[in-house]
């Protein structure tokens, strides 16, 4: 708009001051405005991008190779073109990058008519997450510099990276609670080493559970009656607050903790008993989903963006979080079930909308009494103390795994969960100490199954 004004001034004065060749060249630069407008916006309508990319899940370190296909689907040849595929900037920007890319991902292309051109390059991915590859982000304009046009095409391809599991051959979780504090839920759990007295034998018991020298000394068949176990299952809880994981130490520290409770809960679902996770965290599929909205529609992404930043910008990740629901996975059995909690902890991120205190209290009422629960923590105020001794007031047998503590954060939060008697405590700082967290416990469990856990 500004060059019209100053082209129509331009003119208006030529031709009040009868200057001839002054009006010839306000004319001549009025055409060729309209030209490079008309050729910047013929430009952008008539590019096209496609990408393809394997979207299987991927394991810490793999690399999945990226293909966008530039097309030109006008007959007007295109002077020229920048084209880059978008990756998220907490990924790529951060001080310790998340993924790293090798090959073209920002080129400069010239187009004739109908004319295709591929784009290649390769990412790794080197921390765990829910990566969005894409949109593509495309510029175009004049050869003059006088109209730049931007679009934002495409959809993006969600790229998984699980967690990496760490075997914990020393670690055990029995629980400590007195026999008949707490009504079973599930009786299916018995121990074949604790007799608790003999029944008579009725069609269909197995031949293993018959009490011989009973039999032997009645005449009938009779059956032993095992207690229930004490061990059934666990529930793991993460505190992923971003109050407790300081800048300084991100994304080690976050990092770690998703690796504890990863390792923990292949651990628990190797022993095939019920297993269940939450945290406070946000899954990342939940707000990509809808930032993502937008990029569906591709008549709105033509034109209304004045810069690149702007474009790439409107269909980046918000990382304010309004979440006030957990992330849950259901404590129950099945072969599924730790697949799951790898999935969720894979996309699972930091938010400030939930505290563990208020997670405690959520999650209460919807978790089994005879499993387990076990905490993992980067710090320990006193409401989540607190709301752990609750739990445990409330017959739940609770255990805390402290990640990342100094010294002196190690004692305070030793102090306070002892006040509320909890005394299952256990440390890990490095992958190091998480692989032998059954032998670094600030009170011992006792040992009630002795399993070496393979590493998948």
């Amino acid at each position: 708009m500004r060059w019209l004004i100053v082209l129509a001034v331009l003119i208006g004065a030529a031709i009040a001051l009868q200057a001839g060749l002054v009006a010839f060249a306000g004319y001549v630069l009025l055409g060729v405005y309209l030209l490079s407008r008309f050729l910047a916006r013929r430009w952008v309508h008539n590019l096209g991008a496609t990408r393809t990319c394997d979207s299987a899940p991927r394991e810490v370190g793999e690399t999945t190779e990226v293909t966008v296909t530039l097309t030109n689907t006008g007959s007007l040849p295109i002077a020229w073109v920048l084209v880059e595929d978008l990756l998220p900037d907490f990924a790529v920007k951060a001080r310790t990058p998340r993924l790293t890319v090798k090959g073209k991902r920002v080129h400069v292309a010239t187009l004739r008519g109908k004319q295709t051109k591929t784009i290649k390059y390769r990412v790794t991915f080197l921390m765990r997450g829910y990566y969005p590859l894409g949109p593509t982000l495309l510029e175009t304009g004049d050869v003059f510099g006088l109209h730049r046009r931007h679009r934002v095409i495409g959809k993006p391809v969600y790229v998984m990276v699980y967690p990496k599991v760490v075997a914990l051959p020393k670690y055990n979780f029995a629980s400590e609670r007195p026999i008949g504090e707490v009504r079973l839920q599930n009786r299916l759990f018995e121990d074949p080493t604790r007799t608790a007295g003999v029944r008579q034998y009725v069609m269909g018991d197995p031949l293993q559970r018959v009490h011989w020298k009973v039999t032997a000394r009645t005449g009938q068949l009779h059956c032993r009656i095992y207690e229930p176990t004490t061990l059934a299952g666990a529930t793991i809880v993460m505190d992923f607050h971003l109050d407790g994981y300081h800048k300084r130490g991100e994304p080690f520290r976050s990092e770690l903790a998703v690796t504890a409770a990863v390792s923990l809960a292949y651990a628990i679902s190797v022993l095939n008993v019920q297993i269940g996770f939450a945290s406070n965290g946000r899954d990342a599929a939940d707000h990509i989903r809808e930032e993502s909205l937008a990029a569906e529609s591709d008549e709105a992404q033509v034109e209304g963006h004045a810069t690149r930043d702007a474009a790439s910008q409107r269909f980046g990740m918000n990382d304010d979080s309004d979440r006030m629901r957990p992330v849950v996975v259901g404590t129950r059995r099945g072969f599924d079930q730790f697949q799951q909690i790898r999935e969720a902890l894979a996309r699972l991120e930091l938010t400030d909308a939930f505290t563990f205190a208020q997670l405690a209290l959520e999650m209460a009422s919807r978790m089994p009494r005879d499993a387990t629960v076990i905490a993992v923590l980067p710090r320990v105020p006193t409401e989540t103390a607190i709301a752990l001794g609750t739990l445990r007031r409330q017959g739940f047998a609770v255990s805390a795994i402290l990640i990342g503590l100094d010294e002196n954060e190690k004692l305070e939060a030793h102090g306070r969960l002892l006040a509320e008697r909890v005394r299952d405590i256990r440390y890990a700082n490095t992958l190091e100490e998480l692989a032998s967290l059954g032998g670094n416990s600030a009170a011992s469990a006792p040992a009630a199954y002795g399993v070496d856990i393979p590493l998948v």
